[in-house]
């Protein structure tokens, strides 16, 4: 018998409740173990920090530059995690009287999110008992998600999907692939990477549900929020590079030349757009998802107004 469409779908949730249970891992017991962070190594491999394309850096300057994006890498996860578990909760209550496999994959999902919440308020504090003073995380998660949480749910899901997406590339391509990292730092994101497998599934079933139930007009004015929300993260990433440079300026134990510091800060923006914009808006299934749902002349306008931050 053919499967149908609505019933490979309600698979797939089966499947992520499955895998869900099989790989769940605790803080303590399975990631942390009492480790703490080794400093003479890297915290992010080259291809996600970009610091080996600042030449002008010592070998031990570029690593602390690993470090101090290692940190903050993990409290923009911390961050974007604060609207996507409450989405993902808003969103499971459509299925509170209906198909209770769906529901208990998106609670599970949800569960899971305020876990990883939890691992990077950790992981701050544990950077900040071995890192010099004076490092700043500016945005403030509360105030970012009520923002985000203002958008359509078309455009938060879609936004939500394309940093899951990019989660699951960045561990693939760069931190597993790197044996000069930091075990621990390491350890953090191959965890987070297990779970976050069946979310990016998550996402996409439920981007394409909320998708089902708009309007043309509904959609066109979504697409306008998404486009509204990548500027709102550039604006973000903008504010955090310039203190991530204050910072790496102040303790990398040397004076930098004005030129210097403003090529580190521009760096480091470039690598922050690339972790967080550029990374999620290439990937070919975010793409293809995003393709089939909108018109061309809307895919011209997100590209137009991508075109300054992919360049």
């Amino acid at each position: 018998m053919q499967v149908t469409t609505t019933e490979s779908s309600n698979q797939r949730y089966a499947k992520c409740i499955e895998v869900s249970k099989r790989i769940r891992w605790d803080i303590d017991r399975d990631v942390i173990r009492g480790r703490r962070f080794d400093f003479s190594r890297k915290f992010l491999p080259d291809g996600i920090s970009k610091a080996n394309e600042l030449e002008f850096l010592s070998h031990d300057e570029r690593r602390l530059l690993s470090q101090i994006q290692g940190r903050t890498y993990a409290n923009m996860f911390g961050l974007v995690e604060r609207f996507i578990g409450a989405k993902i909760l808003e969103v499971s209550g459509d299925h509170r009287l209906g198909d209770q496999v769906k529901l208990e994959a998106l609670v599970r999902f949800t569960d899971e999110e305020l876990k990883h919440q939890e691992l990077f308020r950790r992981i701050e504090r544990m950077a900040a008992e071995e890192m010099p003073g004076g490092y700043s995380f500016l945005p403030q998660p509360n105030e970012v998600a009520s923002a985000v949480l203002g958008k359509s749910t078309w455009a938060v899901l879609g936004l939500t999907c394309l940093i899951e997406l990019f989660t699951q590339a960045h561990y693939r391509q760069s931190i597993e692939p790197d044996e000069n990292l930091s075990e621990l730092y390491k350890d953090v994101f191959f965890y987070h990477w297990r779970e976050e497998s069946q979310h990016a599934i998550l996402d996409e079933l439920e981007w394409r549900r909320e998708n089902a139930n708009l309007s043309a007009a509904e959609r066109d004015r979504a697409v306008d929020d998404l486009i509204e929300l990548a500027a709102a993260v550039d604006g973000i990433l903008k504010l955090q590079a310039k203190a991530d440079a204050d910072y790496f300026v102040r303790i990398c134990g040397r004076s930098l030349t004005p030129r210097e510091a403003e090529r580190v800060q521009a760096g480091i923006l470039m690598a922050y757009r690339w972790q967080y914009i550029v990374s999620g808006v290439q990937d070919e299934r975010f793409a293809g998802i995003l393709t089939e749902m909108i018109t061309p002349q809307q895919g011209e306008r997100i590209g137009n107004a991508l075109a300054p931050i992919l360049n």
